[in-house]
């Protein structure tokens, strides 16, 4: 029989049991910058709803569209564009170029069947640091489509596929154009996403050819509804975040370190896709972001898959639920079902929750240093891990750096250990966990993830 005292201590070992087991799970809370708070506080709802109303007004905003007419068609919504941003830089005196980039796509192919000139809308926020070459670029497609692809005269309002993805790009180009940032910010309004995601593809080509060094791009396609088609489900809480599991491009010597890490879960996608939802759920303004493990839908794609296909680094934002009665749609009724892209179908809360999701990751990315560099793990025999690396050479200085440990099983990093060399020794068996390390800037910015390669040394 036990006795009282015994019963106490064994109440007492348990509750110490789970104190301790609770202090070993708790979410690790990262450091939130009063700066970028104060700019998701300007993120307005009106101001979206307002760019997508304008939008909407353009009756059509097809890619083969009328290009002359001031009140209609894709030449019309491509100059409105372009003059919110060029409005945004006189407000601000922002060190911030605008341009249409004219690009021709060839006749003859089933979606384009002649040659046409299209123009991409680009804003480019000069950074401050003429030696920080980073580029951090946010997308959005601002044609529309009918249920006929080819359907370029009848009017296709697009509200949400996609003026809700370029509402966001004007609105953290409205934002984010006041403040001045280390390295280089594009936000573009991209034509031809439909024909064949056109626009994406001659922009991502030209940042490959011109050697940019595009750390990150967030493309927002479908960003502006909450609810489902056929199911009515309803989720405005929650942004789908799409990303690569093996990069579309990489080296054999990439691919020989992946198969040797076992790493296919941690592209540099899907550290971006992890470093959103860190980032952004840090703010607590009510919003979350779920990891689609996966490029993007079910065989579909967006315009975040050329800058994949071009070796760099991309995500999709989109929508928790779909409503397919307004995507791809004519405008008609048909058995008390309405069709079509309606303003009337649009949550502008849940777009104005995305944009604050785009703009913490943008912000906190472009404060931070760059990530560190030659990242290795010890090949050994041994249960002590033991990782090194080198300090990056551009963006601002970091002040220490976290390793990150997660176990195998395990989707999310759950350890972080902050050290101010640029090497650690690590009483965990590398069988058991997956390693990884970032860059902590003076003001506890992050960078972006890196895993190690496995060295001898």
């Amino acid at each position: 029989m036990m006795t009282k005292a015994h019963n106490l201590t064994l109440l007492l070992f348990l509750i110490t049991l789970v104190h301790c087991t609770a202090q070993k799970m708790k979410k690790e809370e990262i450091a939130v910058d009063s700066q970028i708070s104060e700019m998701i506080k300007q993120v307005s709802e009106d101001s979206i709803k307002s760019y997508v109303e304008h939008m909407v007004s353009f009756e059509t905003r097809h890619a083969l569209s009328d290009t002359l007419s001031d009140v209609r068609g894709i030449g019309a919504a491509r100059r409105w564009v372009a003059s919110k941003f060029l409005q945004f830089r006189q407000k601000s005196n922002a060190n911030m170029t605008v341009e249409l980039d004219p690009f021709v796509v060839k006749g003859g192919a089933p979606r384009v069947p002649y040659t046409v000139t299209m123009k991409n809308v680009v804003a480019t926020l000069k950074g401050s640091d003429p030696n920080d070459g980073r580029v951090i670029l946010i997308s959005g497609h601002l044609d529309s489509r009918n249920s006929d692809i080819l359907d370029s005269v009848n009017t296709a309002p697009g509200a949400n596929d996609d003026a809700s993805g370029v509402a966001v790009v004007i609105e953290l180009a409205r934002v984010l154009s006041q403040y001045h940032f280390p390295c280089t910010l594009i936000f573009i309004a991209v034509q031809g996403e439909e024909q064949g995601l056109l626009g994406a593809r001659h922009m991502a080509e030209r940042m490959r050819k011109e050697k940019i060094n595009l750390i990150a791009m967030l493309n927002n396609d479908i960003v502006g509804n909450s609810r489902a088609s056929e199911t009515n489900d309803k989720n405005d809480k929650t942004i789908r975040i799409f990303s690569e599991m093996i990069p579309a491009v990489e080296s054999e010597l990439d691919t020989k370190n992946r198969s040797a890490m076992k790493s296919e879960n941690d592209s540099p996608s899907r550290q971006l896709a992890r470093y959103i939802k860190e980032v952004g759920e840090s703010y607590h303004f009510g919003f979350s972001a779920t990891l689609n493990m996966r490029p993007d839908r079910f065989l579909r794609g967006g315009d975040h898959t050329p800058f994949l296909q071009n070796g760099f680094i991309a995500v999709r934002f989109t929508e928790f639920n779909e409503n397919y009665n307004h995507q791809h749609q004519t405008l008609r009724n048909e058995q008390g079902v309405e069709y079509g892209d309606k303003l009337k179908f649009m949550d502008f809360g849940y777009a104005a929750n995305v944009a604050k999701m785009n703009l913490a990751t943008m912000a906190s990315l472009a404060k931070a240093p760059s990530p560190p560099k030659e990242v290795s793990m010890q090949v050994n025999l041994s249960n002590i891990t033991n990782l090194w690396w080198e300090e990056p050479i551009t963006g601002p200085k970091p002040k220490g750096y976290n390793v990150l440990m997660r176990e195998t099983y395990q989707p999310f990093w759950e350890k972080k250990i902050y050290v101010e060399e640029t090497k650690i020794e690590l009483p965990y068996s590398k069988d058991n966990y997956f390693f990884a390390v970032q860059a902590v800037g003076e003001n506890g910015h992050l960078s972006q993830i890196v895993i190690p390669i496995p060295k001898r040394k």
